[in-house]
């Protein structure tokens, strides 16, 4: 009789999942996820790792993936605790012969991977899966990570030409009854991670639930029901309201979502309804993920480094002064200091003011962009390392833009909020 265990982590979902579908070929199955203490302690530049928003929409995530568990007959056990100290004694009791988790490469999560495999017995069976991708790392036409071009143009066209994305894998087959076990864990709260409550906050271009089950509601929304898909490149760059993008970072960012499964759900789209350029520009913006997940693959460390992966010096300041005026909305920009205001209220911000906020900081005010990219990871719902840290080098002079472009935040203003009805939101005086 075999017995599996499979280790959560940023894909909390069951559609979709090789590494589930793999666990539940066996006899019998748990699964474990874990809020590593970790994850909520101050980093390097005296931020949390994860503040209330993202942690809130985990906690919601993690309470979804355990009732679709549980239609499966699966147990899922929860721990705030590291999952060195856990795992092991979990592989002994329940005499587990194969543990699966998704494979990772970032630093911090080999850290934790190698601190796990040094305590588990010899003759367990380990399963690693990349399975956060839109093109698997074995389909795409590079033979080597070290091979992946310095320029997305040049990795979009050719991946577009030469790869194919894989078929979305199925939901697994419902467990025996008898595969469920006492579980006496509990899903912690955010006062439990030491973290405050979140206040809605009514000026909030989008309520953000965590879980698979609200992905999908999403998915059916922006594509379906009000056929929004069908206009996304002509109103992405939008800064008001819930429909101007399709918000799906979220979800992707924590797994509760698939690229593949947008992808296919896109090409549905495309042939039942429309197929255009805005159509395919979802489907750009997932090939955009990719690269940064491909560019952090060939670098390594290098994206958490001050000098980025072209190996720039530049002069950086570190003012504290600075620094606390650019988070709370009092620099001497308007528009950057409304999507500032935006993500110090909802851990939310357009991809329009991301690319403004931190070209401000780093372009026009020459501060460190490490401690702004550890700001968003803090702060952002939808904070992906690879996407994240990419696009700070990229808009610092540090990473894949070969142009070097700085932002003109009062041009960027006057094209996507000329009535200022974005800024006049965020910055006049508030109740919320």
């Amino acid at each position: 009789m075999s017995n599996h265990l499979i280790w959560f982590g940023n894909n909390l979902r069951v559609n979709d999942n090789q590494l589930l579908d793999l666990a539940c070929q066996g006899d019998r199955v748990i699964a474990v996820y874990f809020f590593d203490p970790r994850h909520f302690e101050f980093d390097a530049f005296g931020f949390k790792k994860m503040e209330r928003f993202r942690a809130k929409f985990l906690l919601e995530t993690v309470e979804q993936l355990k009732q679709s568990l549980d239609t499966l007959n699966i147990t899922l056990l929860t721990y705030f605790d590291r999952p060195e100290h856990k795992i092991p004694a979990l592989v002994n009791k329940h005499q587990i012969d194969a543990l699966f988790f998704q494979k990772e490469w970032t630093s911090e999560e080999m850290d934790i991977i190698k601190s796990v495999k040094a305590k588990l017995p010899s003759h367990l069976k380990v399963v690693e899966h990349y399975d956060q991708f839109l093109f698997h790392p074995d389909d795409i036409p590079y033979k080597t990570f070290e091979a992946i071009p310095d320029v997305f143009t040049q990795f979009r066209k050719l991946c577009e030409q030469k790869a194919k994305v894989r078929p979305s894998t199925r939901i697994p087959k419902k467990m025996p009854d008898n595969n469920r076990i006492d579980n006496k864990t509990v899903i912690p709260t955010l006062e439990k991670l030491g973290l405050e409550l979140v206040v809605h906050d009514q000026r909030s271009a989008f309520t953000f639930k965590g879980g698979e089950s609200s992905a999908l509601q999403r998915v059916q929304h922006y594509f379906w029901n009000s056929k929004k898909l069908a206009f996304y490149k002509r109103t992405r760059n939008g800064l008001v309201g819930t429909d101007y993008s399709s918000k799906l970072s979220a979800w992707l960012a924590n797994g509760s979502l698939s690229a593949r499964t947008i992808y296919w759900e896109v090409k549905r789209f495309e042939e039942e309804v429309e197929q255009n350029q805005d159509t395919y520009w979802l489907i750009f913006e997932l090939i955009w993920r990719d690269y940064f997940k491909y560019v952090s693959l060939k670098y390594g460390n290098q994206i958490f480094k001050i000098e980025g992966i072209m190996n720039r010096t530049y002069e950086w300041y570190r003012e504290q002064h600075v620094l606390l005026n650019w988070i709370n909305g009092q620099t001497e920009d308007d528009f950057v200091n409304a999507n500032m205001l935006e993500l110090k209220h909802t851990g939310w911000m357009s991809n329009r003011g991301r690319q403004n906020v931190a070209s401000y900081w780093a372009k026009h005010l020459q501060q460190d962009w490490r401690i702004g990219a550890a700001y968003f990871e803090s702060m952002l719902i939808d904070y992906d390392v690879h996407s994240n840290w990419g696009n700070w080098m990229y808009n610092s002079g540090v990473g894949n833009d070969p142009r070097n472009r700085t932002f003109n935040t009062k041009r960027q203003a006057e094209m996507y909020d000329p009535n200022r009805k974005f800024q006049q939101l965020w910055l006049q005086p508030t109740l919320f």
